[in-house]
């Protein structure tokens, strides 16, 4: 899978990011609690209509559904590796998001890819892959797990922006949308830790002018 390929060879990237700065660690950075909104998300999606979708955005959701659990799975392991406040708030945050692609998966018969919830588990093999690869290279050292971080938010943003551009469903464009506010803030999160352990990252998904338009705002509260 394309998006699965590309960030795999990121993974020097991270590494080369992370030997220009020091390992030291800074006070963690809180992320907002979003467990409220997602609930009424969720409520919002079963109001809605349903709408027709085609085999391109069905296998959108699958993939986000597989992308939210790598992104939780990874930042678990990272949380258990460096008992990192950040890491655990936005593993839950993950797995909130995970929920709500699941709401859409269910409102819509889809199958859901993810039948065995053991972290590091998932039914595209690619997906087992990149958690192996992308848990190594964050082993090294805490600032380049929060690299690590930074990058799967970065290409998250980047996929849900082009995902949303192939709906018309007025229930997934929601959810997208909030999942893109949510991954936007964790974007937020891993950037403060990421300074103030003396590293520094570029975007490699999203364009520059996003990037610094996102880490030079205040999080986001409320639906988007």
């Amino acid at each position: 899978m394309r998006r699965i390929q590309i960030i795999a060879t990121l993974l020097l990237f991270v590494t080369v990011t992370a030997c220009e700065a020091d390992n030291g660690m800074g006070p963690q950075s809180p992320v907002m609690d979003e467990a409220a909104q997602l609930d009424l998300i969720k409520d919002a999606v079963n109001e809605l209509p349903a709408g027709d979708i085609s085999q391109e955005v069905i296998d959108g959701l699958i993939l986000m559904r597989e992308e939210e659990k790598l992104a939780r799975d990874v930042y678990q392991h990272f949380y258990d590796l460096y008992s990192t406040n950040v890491f655990r708030n936005i593993a839950r945050s993950e797995a909130r998001h995970m929920s709500a692609i699941k709401t859409l998966l269910d409102k819509y018969g889809i199958a859901d890819p993810v039948t065995d919830d053991t972290r590091g588990v998932f039914t595209d093999p690619h997906m087992t892959d990149l958690y192996s690869q992308l848990t190594t290279a964050g082993e090294k050292s805490l600032l380049d797990a929060m690299i690590v971080g930074a990058t799967i938010e970065d290409l998250d943003i980047k996929d849900l922006m082009e995902l949303s551009e192939d709906v018309e469903a007025e229930d997934i464009l929601m959810v997208y949308r909030n999942l893109t506010k949510g991954s936007r803030n964790h974007m937020r999160a891993f950037h403060s830790q990421i300074e103030r352990n003396n590293g520094s990252y570029t975007p490699q998904y999203i364009s520059q002018e996003l990037y610094d338009d996102i880490i030079s705002s205040p999080r986001e509260r409320g639906r988007a």
